[in-house]
């Protein structure tokens, strides 16, 4: 008979390059392949250890002399809306939802076209064409929805997410929406959702992806009730966002091999490091 091993996982690191949160400083990510069989078991597993997922490859912030980048996420039960986000709630009752699988479409890349020139017209997403933004809908190796808010009058397409649903929680992966309608609050109102879907579905957790106390980009995240972060290896709930400030001591991140030794992988032997 012949018997199979589990093959480990093998993380890199990216090049470091100017970080888009916090000015004067610089990221880099670990990362590591997301596919086969075990690909849910460990985008599961590594989500909940403050990893994030971009079409078929998991990665975490692993900057050399920084750690601002905290994972984070609802804890659903917990979640209480204040009185502003009920009323996006309120002045959202007029649109309708609709999940389906991961395909793209010609609506949802007009619709990001105009939220990337309105409101990131300089990031790192400002050049994508339509190829790449099927990609990102489409690559995916695991149970992943697209999740569609159209006007019910109307019937325009005004806000997408695309989400990962996990064995613990729904992960927001990307979500974009029309940007002449600010006073919906369409972003808040996506999340609100989605923690509405989560309760309905009995999932415990949505993940944000990445908090960064101080970046103005970032402090949205801050709003939510229930907030927990990823912090020294473990899960904290956050009482005040306040009291958390953006960690730059450049001691603040272990060496490389040293994550990667303490990276729980499902079923799998230890983690290997290519430098």
């Amino acid at each position: 008979m012949r018997h199979t091993l589990p093959v480990a996982s093998q993380f890199y690191v990216t090049a470091p390059q100017p970080c888009p949160y916090l000015a004067d400083r610089m990221e880099r990510k670990l990362f590591t392949a997301l596919q086969g069989d075990g690909a849910e078991r460990l985008n599961d597993s590594l989500s909940k250890q403050g990893f994030r997922r971009s079409q078929n490859v998991l990665y975490r912030p692993s900057c050399a002399d920084c750690s601002a980048c905290l994972s984070a996420r609802i804890d659903v039960a917990r979640f209480a809306p204040s009185k502003s986000q009920k009323r996006c709630i309120k002045r959202n009752e007029g649109l309708t939802r609709r999940a389906t699988a991961p395909w793209a479409t010609e609506a949802q890349y007009d619709l990001f076209r105009r939220y990337l020139d309105s409101r990131h017209a300089d990031g790192g997403m400002a050049d994508m064409d339509v190829f790449e933004f099927a990609a990102m809908i489409e690559e995916t190796p695991i149970r992943s929805r697209v999740v569609e808010y159209s006007d019910q009058e109307t019937g325009e397409l005004v806000a997408v997410g695309l989400t990962d649903v996990l064995d613990d929680g729904l992960s927001m992966v990307y979500s974009f929406y029309a940007p002449d309608r600010p006073r919906d609050s369409l972003g808040t109102y996506i999340i609100l959702d989605h923690l509405r879907i989560a309760a309905e579905t009995g999932l415990p957790y949505v993940y944000l992806g990445y908090w960064v106390p101080g970046s103005p980009k970032m402090g949205y995240k801050a709003r939510f009730s229930a907030l927990e972060v990823y912090r020294g290896g473990t899960w904290q709930q956050v009482e005040d966002p306040d009291t958390y400030t953006a960690d730059t001591h450049p001691l603040s991140t272990d060496p490389i091999a040293e994550q990667v030794a303490n990276i729980s992988l499902p079923g799998a032997r230890p983690a290997t490091h290519r430098g």
